[in-house]
């Protein structure tokens, strides 16, 4: 297994939409393999295909509550329940954000075989969930946010990251 390179905001890699997992054989284990590998090395609770440089409908997600998830090519096809939770980014260290997002969510995936699966999740894994989904849109958490906050939010970003650049603000 590999330990793969996180992608950082503002790379414009991370803007980018994934396309669907159409390749359900050995290489897409090795991927999902080092995503996990990847996650657990950087402490995080989610890893999308994007936040590494593949533009590819995946991610994984651990929240140490129960089985590791693969989602391949997931989709949200329900949602109840608003709520705002405080969510951090492998793409984003050193800062975090209170993220509107929904407390149940009813996602449909493939698994690693091609499988097709229903899920529904709730609090922690609803939204970790939900973040993920947004990577594999280009999404990034602090999108969901109004414009003060967000700009409040990547301003801390930058002072906390100065080698980072702000021209995207």
């Amino acid at each position: 297994m590999t330990i793969l390179n996180v992608l950082t905001w503002p790379d414009p890699f991370l803007r980018q939409t994934a396309k669907p997992v159409t390749d359900f054989g050995p290489e897409l284990k090795t991927l999902i393999d080092d995503l996990f590998e990847t996650l657990y090395a950087q402490k995080g609770a989610g890893l999308a295909a994007p936040q590494v440089g593949i533009l590819q409908r995946l991610c994984v997600v651990d929240i140490r509550q129960g089985e590791p998830l693969a989602l391949v090519n997931p989709r949200i096809v329900a949602q109840d329940e608003e709520i705002e939770w405080t969510e951090g980014c492998l793409s984003l260290p050193g800062v975090r954000a209170k993220v509107p997002r929904f407390n149940n969510i009813t996602v449909e995936y493939q698994t690693p075989f091609g499988d097709t699966q229903t899920l529904l999740a709730h609090e922690l894994l609803a939204v970790c969930i939900a973040h993920e989904c947004d990577h594999l849109d280009g999404r990034l958490y602090f999108d969901r946010l109004g414009s003060l906050e967000a700009r409040a939010l990547l301003n801390n970003y930058f002072d906390l990251n100065p080698a980072k650049t702000n021209e995207d603000l």
